[in-house]
């Protein structure tokens, strides 16, 4: 039933075209419309027309590739420029299709000439839950040669040099002192000019300081809760420390935008994006320190432990070593009151275990492996005792001895990329994917699989279904896109942990033996499935589906295939590696 769905599937995808081969016809995928505005002269005409089709664009020939997709670079100057598509078929017969572009130069910057206020921007943005000692930093563009004010704070006119030549920019800081208590304020400001003249304007964000109705210390709830190291952000959201346990005690100290503020340590601030992950505790909740107590190593059949005493559950992140490998975690709010490590002769992949007091209020714990490639790791609390599960490295290292995960990206509503010719990532993610499965069972592989139909899967469900899963290796297939659909091509891999580097790297080794471009092997990678420390994983772009020569390659069933023998070669390459000696 399985086959025969992804086969009516495939064929409804894949074949729409083929319909009417015979017949011209011209469908775009960039622009979507018509008549567009546009900011920037590079610009791209993507989409497909019959298979046997030509296409001209203004009577210039355009590569039709065997799918039917097509992309054209425009170089455009000043003014409206009208571009005529004609697709014409075998027996003569055609059809056009008209795209105009309006595209002006940006205008140049404009100085502000009357006593007013064009811009105010404060830093960090959004709207702020402030403390003693916290800072309000403020730019704000205005008339040049004024005084200009935040509150009771100078703002200075910054020199020309330093603002690409705009007079007028103004920057200064305020600094939370014992006696400010406001809620929801919006600072002032006011800008006087040399007539002493006033215009005053407000902030568009709001300041209050930080005085919560419980208390500042707060419990992470869920499985998912997880620290950032800042307030920057991008589409794979801000760069995440790691995820915590569920009823971990943070300090919380104030609130910028949706992030909650974190104070790990004397020194380590951190984030916390979301009301959902964490529950406040009412007053009277301590602040999170805790003595380490009883320390304890040892292993069973599968895993080795290192159980280290708390008094509470404190806040943690880890990393991973290499040449020799090893696991550190750093504790938030331990300080050390341990005289020894008890280590027991059950453990077999732990090496040594040491620990450092790093800061006065953070305990650094090593774990030195025994062998060179690490096979993941969890940390957990048991009741108030912080727990590194380490697996061990399998004694049988044949493919055949292992569960490997294979995640299909994207799914229902998620469309992902899109080629010229409308075809989407998620179909082409399970195309691969499967015949992966097949590959793999046909080796002897116990498969887990994300998805095997056409259906939605929510990042957060497949994180917690592996985790409780744990696969031996986890390989996510996806392919990448580009605004630039000509110059942009190539296969590439990613990591997070450089533990797990090596999986990863071998998979893209093989992948260039298909003589495919270059696009690099890419580390500290902050995707959802890239995350578990659990188990080796890696995340495979094979192709970019943008590019239609490209598109072309991922719609062939006999490439799929070919990528996927080269997939499996570099897991076999991945597990020669490990049978290295012990470190």
């Amino acid at each position: 039933m399985q086959k025969i769905f992804l086969f009516f599937s495939l064929f409804i995808t894949f074949n729409a075209f083929s319909q009417t081969a015979d017949k011209p016809f011209i469908r775009l995928q960039q622009p979507l419309k018509e008549k567009n505005s546009i900011k920037y002269s590079r610009q791209f005409i993507v989409g497909a027309t019959c298979k046997t089709c030509s296409l001209t664009v203004n009577d210039q020939p355009v590569k039709v590739y065997a799918t039917g997709g097509f992309a054209y670079q425009l170089d455009l100057v000043p003014g409206d420029t009208t571009f005529n598509l004609i697709a014409t078929a075998s027996d003569d017969k055609t059809i056009s299709k008209k795209v105009s572009y309006s595209y002006s130069l940006p205008n140049p910057p404009d100085t502000v000439k009357t006593l007013t206020i064009a811009r105010i921007e404060t830093f960090p943005e959004g709207n702020l839950y402030l403390q003693t000692g916290d800072k309000i930093e403020f730019k704000v563009k205005a008339l040049t040669g004024c005084t200009v004010k935040a509150g009771n704070t100078i703002l200075y006119e910054l020199p020309a040099e330093q603002t690409a030549g705009m007079p007028g920019i103004y920057q200064g800081e305020y600094t939370l002192q014992q006696t400010d208590n406001f809620e929801n304020y919006q600072f002032p400001i006011t800008i006087t000019g040399k007539d002493n003249r006033n215009y005053t304007a407000k902030t568009k964000d709001s300041f209050s300081v930080f005085a919560p109705v419980t208390s500042n210390i707060a419990i992470t709830k869920g499985r998912l809760a997880y620290l950032e190291y800042g307030l920057g952000d991008d589409r794979l959201g801000g760069a995440k420390i790691g995820y915590l346990d569920s009823n971990v005690v943070l300090n919380i100290t104030g609130k910028i935008g949706p992030h909650w503020r974190v104070r790990l340590s004397k020194t380590r601030t951190a984030y916390i994006p979301d009301d959902d992950m964490i529950t406040f505790l009412p007053k009277g909740a301590f602040v999170p320190e805790s003595l380490t107590t009883n320390w304890r190593v040892y292993g069973d059949d599968k895993f080795d432990y290192v159980s280290i005493g708390l008094f509470e559950k404190l806040p943690y992140q880890s990393f991973q070593l290499v040449d020799p490998s090893k696991i550190v975690v750093d504790i938030f709010g331990a300080t050390n009151n341990t005289n020894w490590i008890k280590q027991f002769e059950s453990i077999k992949e732990i090496k040594n275990v040491d620990y450092e007091q790093l800061e006065d209020d953070i305990v650094r714990v090593t774990i030195e492996l025994k062998h060179p490639q690490p096979w993941g790791y969890q940390i957990y609390y048991d009741k108030n005792d912080l727990v590194i599960k380490i697996k061990h490295q399998p004694q049988d290292l044949s493919l055949k001895s292992l569960t490997i995960a294979v995640d299909a990206g994207h799914g229902g509503t998620n469309n992902g990329a899109n080629g010229p010719t409308g075809v989407y990532e998620k179909d082409l993610t399970l195309a691969i994917a499967l015949k992966l499965q097949a590959s793999l069972q046909k080796e002897g592989v116990n498969v887990i699989m994300t998805r095997t139909t056409e259906q939605f899967v929510d990042n957060h469900a497949r994180i917690l279904f592996y985790r409780d899963s744990v696969p031996d290796l986890l390989v996510s297939i996806h392919l990448n896109g580009s605004e630039d659909p000509i110059h942009v091509s190539g296969t590439s891999a990613y990591y997070r942990y450089i533990g797990f580097r090596p999986l990863s790297h071998f998979i893209y080794k093989r992948m260039l033996e298909l003589g495919l471009k270059e696009y690099g092997n890419t580390g500290s990678f902050n995707f959802m499935l890239n995350s578990p420390t659990e188990f080796p994983n890696a995340l495979i772009e094979t192709l970019f589906l943008s590019n239609p020569e490209e598109e072309a390659k991922a719609l062939d069933e006999n490439f799929q295939q070919q990528m996927v023998d080269k997939i499996i070669l570099g897991i076999k390459d991945f597990l020669a590696s490990c049978k290295e000696k012990v470190q």
